[in-house]
């Protein structure tokens, strides 16, 4: 089949527009920036901007459902530009778009969702890496070129139309399954809650202990990641102690990822190792993300935006912590004592002040059956979700190839 730049199926690009910040919400327009693009091509309109525009480039930039949005500016070196989301409110409020984004309107004669679907695979696919400048770690799309050679199949309009109907159909079963395992992690909550109350206002009455008094007894109990001198790229090897970092706290999945080092260098940095139970905490940036260490993880280290605390199992479970650290009060009170300015940035020091309630031990393995059969039901829904993937990659893959 025929394939078409996308730039001959949209009308010329839109250039966003960031304005000047609005006192109070009702003056301002909202205006959808990077951080309102969901990765899975939708808008997020939580914290959204408002921000004064003049009357006369609401009236030229204002969105119309089925314009698609995509990122030309920002990210970073490791994270290319190129997002793409599809515009699909329609409540009567004017919606306009950032500077660091512009809007692609396609022509009347193509489905737009169908252009936005070959997009976001083109993205997916590590498409928009080829035509990016970077200028003082940003970087930037170069957008002409980048809709000029991404080339998309354009059957007719009544086949785009069945296509995209497929993807979304694809893309609400995977909703589906991530919504009740929303509502599984709200449940956990809801037990704890029930069973321990408000770990930061303690309502009944727990003993308080520091975290540096809860852990194990060994040498690096509480211990951060090493300096980024220490654990340079250069030592890298593709096979032998794997380097764990946020990557695998964010997912919550210790197979991702393939950064080693050579026995020599473990070594060296043989206290950042971690072990089955060990509690990973985030530090820099995406911080206050955490995880256990499953068994029969690769042997190896943390980086440096990462630190690990070791339990005394007689007096806090990992799993119990993991559900304390990750209560909606207590992220705010870690939130509170966070520093760095516009990056907030947890350390060891901070999290060794950090003072919990400590529920008896006999409580805490009660919780933690609650939680083994609530997961195990978790479970058969994630594998659901990952065949729901599984199918709406394939769709896409067959559409767009």
């Amino acid at each position: 089949m025929k394939r078409v730049s996308i730039s001959k199926v949209v009308e010329k690009p839109i250039s966003g527009e960031w304005g000047n910040e609005a006192e109070l919400e009702i003056d301002g327009i909202p205006v959808i920036r990077n951080t309102n693009f969901s990765d899975d091509g939708r808008i997020d309109l939580h914290d959204v901007a408002f921000r004064e525009i003049p009357d006369r480039k609401i009236e030229k930039k204002r969105l119309k459902p089925g314009d698609i949005i995509i990122e030309k500016s920002g990210g970073s070196k490791n994270q290319p530009v190129g997002r793409v989301v599809y515009f699909d409110i329609d409540d009567g409020k004017d919606y306009l778009f950032s500077n660091f984004t512009s809007a692609i309107r396609p022509k009347k004669d193509v489905e737009p969702k169908y252009v936005h679907y070959g997009l976001l695979h083109s993205y997916m696919r590590g498409g928009s890496e080829l035509f990016q400048n970077k200028t003082t770690g940003i970087r930037n799309l170069q957008l002409k070129r980048y809709l000029d050679k991404v080339k998309i199949p354009l059957p007719t309009l009544s086949e785009q139309k069945a296509i995209v109907a497929k993807l979304d159909h694809a893309q609400r079963l995977i909703d589906i399954d991530n919504e009740m395992l929303t509502k599984y992690d709200e449940l956990i909550q809801s037990v704890f809650l029930e069973m321990f109350g408000d770990p930061v206002t303690n309502p009944k009455g727990w003993e308080r202990s520091l975290i540096k008094n809860l852990a194990d007894d060994s040498k690096y109990s509480i211990k951060a990641g090493p300096f980024g001198s220490a654990l340079k790229k250069e030592f890298y090897v593709e096979d032998g102690y794997k380097i764990y970092g946020q990557e695998q706290v964010i997912r919550d999945d210790f197979n991702y990822g393939d950064y080693y080092i050579n026995e020599e260098r473990f070594e060296k940095l043989k206290n950042c190792e971690i072990k089955k139970d060990d509690v990973l905490i985030s530090l820099v940036g995406s911080y206050g993300y955490i995880s256990v260490v499953p068994e029969g993880i690769e042997r190896g280290i943390i980086n440096p935006r990462l630190m690990k605390i070791s339990f005394d199992k007689d007096k806090v479970l990992p799993f119990f912590f993991k559900s304390l650290f990750t209560n909606e009060s207590f992220e705010k009170l870690v939130e509170d004592q966070t520093h760095g300015g516009t990056m907030g940035i947890l350390n060891t020091t901070i999290v060794k002040k950090l003072n919990i309630p400590v529920p008896p031990i006999s409580l805490q393995v009660l919780f933690l059956n609650k939680l083994k059969a609530i997961k195990s039901e978790m479970s058969e829904i994630e594998v659901s979700l990952k065949k729901s993937e599984e199918l709406f990659s394939s769709l896409v893959q067959g559409a767009f190839g």
